[in-house]
């Protein structure tokens, strides 16, 4: 089982580095939640109050349980979340990802006018088990108009232990869009 306890601070005021790992903890927490239903998945995002660090959301990626390849945990959370709040903008608010976000969902973020996107695991530990798009966060956020720190890795062995659960496992290979295997001794074709 993941390891997901957070360590109390004996009444001192929490670092942002201890705030980011807490918030961190608790969407790992939710997101493995996932293991227990027919559609696990590693992917999770909350949503706090920038300024208070109250949770607003929190989702999770809902790819195989809706049939619909753009239901990605980060997605869900900012259509949730402005739901819930009636609005388009989520200035004031940020998001946390067990995972860095990909191109789309990091474009959502910035759509959205999220502060900061804090993530876990890399696009690339993610790759080691599924389908990514090799564009760092950071580089969608950098190309730009609208502003959104980017912070990661947090607690990426925490996160990436997500991708390396055994009903995780099992699921990855039911995936239709799942990595393909290359046998071993097998090398990449070149164009």
């Amino acid at each position: 089982m993941l390891d997901c306890a957070m360590t109390s601070q004996g009444g001192k005021r929490a670092s942002a580095e201890e705030l980011d790992e807490a918030r961190m903890r608790e969407i790992v927490k939710f997101t493995a939640r996932t293991f227990l239903t027919p559609y696990p998945a590693p992917f999770g995002a909350l949503i706090v109050d920038t300024k208070t660090g109250r949770r607003l959301i929190r989702a999770t990626n809902a790819v195989m349980r809706e049939n619909d390849p753009s239901s990605h945990a980060e997605l869900r959370a900012v259509r949730l979340a402005s739901k819930k709040l009636r609005r388009t903008s989520l200035a004031g608010f940020t998001m946390y990802s067990t995972c860095e976000p990909c191109p789309m969902c990091m474009s959502n973020a910035l759509w959205a006018r999220l502060d900061r996107v804090v993530y876990g695991a890399t696009i690339a530990d993610a790759n080691c088990h599924c389908l990514q798009i090799h564009i760092p966060a950071k580089e969608v956020a950098g190309r730009s108009d609208m502003k959104c720190e980017v912070e990661g890795p947090v607690l990426r062995e925490l996160c990436d232990s997500l991708f390396r659960h055994p009903k995780m496992q099992k699921a990855f290979r039911t995936w239709s869009s799942g990595k393909p295997r290359r046998r071993p001794g097998s090398r990449k074709q070149g164009k």
